[in-house]
C-alpha cells in the first residue's frame, strides 16, 4: 500500500467496457498518482487510449512491478486468477471483478497466498456479485438473524459479460440450502423478480452464478442463498448453442436486487433492496470504489467477497456517492372502502 502522504500506483488489467471506465475513475482521484492499463488486445487498448488523460500509461505483459499498490483485474473470465497471483507476489492488493463460478473458487483458494504476502484479495467486485454483496450487508443490519438471501440481475455489460451470461444460462447453478451445496440445472427455477424502474418485472432463472460462494461465508448460519438472472424464452432456447450474434459493445440499462429474509425481535421480516445502472458502468463504479477503499482503509489480508471486508457499509456510501444508489422496495396496504 502507498506510504502515508504518497500518491498511489495502480495497474488495471483489461480495457473493455468495465476496465476503461475503472481507469478513468481512478485517474480522476487525487489519491492516485499513476494508473497503468494493460490489455491483451492491442487494438482495443489503442482505441480507448484517447479517452485517458496524461496520468495514464499503457503497459503490457502479466507481471506486476514491486511498489504497485493496487491491481484491478477486469479481464475476461478465466484469466483473472493468474494475474491476481502475480500481483500478490509483488505485494499489491487485488480487486478481481469475476462473476464466474470456477474462477471465483480459484481466487478464494488463493487466501493462503494473500495472507502470506499480507495483502487483501477482493473477489467479485462488480455489479453482481459486488454491489449485491454490499447491499446484502446493508440489509442484514436491519435483521437480528438472516435466514435467506436471494439475489437477481437483469442485463449485461460489454461483450465478455454477454458471453458469460450466455454460458451461465446453460450451465449448472449452485444453491446453498440447509447447510449444503445443491446443484440445479441452468434455466430452471423461473421466478418473476421486480427491479427498479425502468427495468421493472422480469422472469429470472437459475444460472452458473458465483454469488452464493461469496455470500455464504459472510453470513454465518444462513440457510438458503440463491442467485438468478433475467432471461427471455429465446435466451433459454439458444443458451446451449454458440452466440448467434456478436455482442453489443455496451449493454443497455440493467438492474440488481437483493432480498433478505430473517428475524427481527420475535417477528419475521423481509428486506428488499435494488439498484439500476448499465451493468458495465455499475461494475466499474464498484471496482474503482473498492480499489480506492483499499488505499484509504486498512483491510486485513486474505481472500473474500465485498460482504466480508472491513468497512463494507462505508464502501457502499462511496459507491452511492459515485451515482450508484441502492433503493428500497417498500410494501403498502390497500385501503378498502365500505363493504370492500
Amino acid at each position: 500500500m502507498a506510504a502515508d502522504g504518497a500518491a498511489a500506483s495502480v495497474v488495471v488489467f483489461g480495457a473493455g467496457a468495465t476496465g476503461a471506465r475503472v481507469v478513468r475513475m481512478l485517474a480522476a482521484s487525487p489519491t492516485v498518482g499513476s494508473v497503468e492499463v494493460r490489455d491483451t488486445d492491442g487494438d482495443r487498448l489503442q482505441a480507448v487510449s484517447g479517452s485517458f488523460d496524461e496520468t495514464v500509461t499503457l503497459g503490457q505483459g502479466p507481471e506486476v512491478a514491486e511498489g504497485t499498490d493496487v491491481v484491478v483485474v477486469a479481464t475476461a473470465a478465466g484469466t483473472q486468477a493468474a494475474v491476481a497471483q502475480s500481483a500478490m507476489r509483488a505485494g499489491a492488493a487485488v480487486v478481481a471483478t469475476t462473476n464466474e463460478i470456477i474462477e471465483t473458487r480459484d481466487l478464494l483458494a488463493l487466501d493462503h497466498l494473500a495472507k502470506r504476502h499480507e495483502v487483501p484479495l477482493v473477489v467479485g467486485a462488480g455489479f453482481m456479485p459486488g454491489l449485491t454483496c454490499l447491499m446484502a450487508r446493508l440489509g442484514a443490519a436491519e435483521l437480528d438473524v438472516v435466514d435467506e438471501i436471494h439475489v437477481a440481475k437483469a442485463g449485461t455489460g460489454g461483450p465478455a459479460c454477454a458471453r458469460q451470461h450466455h454460458r451461465a444460462l446453460s450451465s449448472l447453478a449452485i444453491d446453498w440450502r440447509d447447510g449444503r451445496w445443491v446443484r440445479r440445472p441452468g434455466g430452471s427455477g423461473r421466478e418473476l423478480c421486480w427491479f427498479p424502474d425502468p427495468v421493472a418485472g422480469r422472469d429470472c432463472y437459475r444460472g452458473a452464478l458465483a454469488d452464493a460462494l461469496l455470500l455464504v461465508p459472510a453470513f454465518s448460519g444462513v440457510n438458503r442463498v440463491t442467485a438468478r438472472m433475467a432471461a427471455t424464452r429465446r435466451d433459454r432456447l439458444t443458451a446451449p448453442l454458440p452466440m448467434m450474434r456478436r455482442p453489443h459493445p455496451e449493454g443497455g440499462v440493467g438492474a440488481v436486487r437483493v432480498e433478505l429474509r430473517g428475524r427481527r425481535g420475535t417477528g419475521r421480516h423481509v428486506v428488499v433492496l435494488g439498484a439500476q445502472s448499465r451493468p458495465a458502468e455499475g461494475a466499474a463504479v464498484v471496482a474503482a470504489s473498492t480499489a480506492l477503499h483499499l488505499l484509504a482503509t486498512h483491510v486485513g489480508p486474505g481472500a473474500s467477497g465485498l460482504a466480508s471486508i472491513a468497512g463494507a457499509e462505508g464502501l457502499l456510501r462511496e459507491v452511492a456517492a459515485r451515482g450508484l444508489r441502492p433503493c428500497r422496495f417498500e410494501g403498502f396496504a390497500l385501503s378498502r372502502g365500505p363493504g370492500g
